[in-house]
């Protein structure tokens, strides 16, 4: 039987979008021509391109929702993470088109467009993106991800702590969770990242009672960067990051999830 479909809170979710954009704008307006110049961590990435790319992403609503409404939904939150890897080549160099403008007045003016942009697309009109035709509802929360992702590279390359937002957290935690229960179907292991997702994965004999034959648990920041590549399973598993228990649980072979 394939997972349930996770519903997402229209409201809660793009106030959790905006909250995260904010954070992050806030800290691109004290960053140094040293700072964006550093390495990101992503591969040949400057963090000028991270921040540059965190304001694509946001702006793709923009752009999207410029063009005629697409025909039929065909990407949906929980086929979004595995679309990516088709158009990364064209995601890589995607920022580089962008204005040319200071990047805080950038951020800012891409702030208003996007805050607008919420407050008139219904969540079920479609839109015509790179990957296919997807709703507006659906395309918000897939924005928790790109944010809450990039936030954190964004810490880790400069060592600073732009604050995460709580309800983007759990969302990006959500979608990454239900992509492995999509990719892995099954009730043999059962994942773990608390406070926030629990999902059942991998064929074999499904628990119904009782503790679980096989348990991976791990908290948010770790399960983000495990599914996302920033960390391989061995390394997490050798730092003590994540607890496996069971002959099923080593999940190294199924992640990441997306780059």
């Amino acid at each position: 039987m394939p997972p349930k479909t996770r519903s997402y809170d229209p409201a809660r979710t793009r106030a959790a979008v905006l909250a995260q954009y904010r954070h992050v704008a806030d800290a691109v307006r004290t960053l140094t021509e040293e700072q964006l110049a550093a390495d990101a961590g992503l591969g040949t990435w400057t963090v000028r391109d991270l921040v540059e790319h965190i304001a694509w992403a946001v702006d793709s609503l923009a752009g999207a929702a410029g063009r005629p409404p697409a025909g039929r939904a065909e990407v949906t939150v929980r086929t979004w993470p595995f679309t990516t890897e088709t158009i990364a080549d064209r995601i890589a160099g995607a920022h580089r088109d962008g204005e040319e403008a200071d990047l805080a007045a950038r951020y800012a003016r891409i702030g208003d467009r996007f805050t607008e942009l919420l407050g008139v697309l219904p969540g079920d009109r479609l839109l015509a993106l790179w990957i296919g035709g997807m709703s507006v509802a659906d395309f918000v929360v897939t924005r928790t991800v790109e944010l809450v992702v990039h936030t954190d590279d964004l810490n880790r390359a400069l060592g600073l702590e732009v604050p995460l937002d709580r309800q983007a957290l759990a969302a990006c935690v959500r979608v990454l969770a239900d992509a492995l229960a999509a990719k892995a179907p099954g009730g043999a292991v059962e994942v773990r990242i608390p406070p926030f997702a629990v999902v059942q994965c991998v064929e074999g004999p499904r628990h119904t009672r009782g503790t679980p034959p096989n348990v991976v648990e791990t908290d948010p920041l770790t399960w983000i960067r495990l599914a996302t590549g920033r960390i391989r399973w061995a390394d997490a598993e050798a730092g003590a990051l994540v607890r496996a228990s069971g002959e099923r649980a080593g999940l190294g072979g199924l992640l990441p999830l997306m780059g």
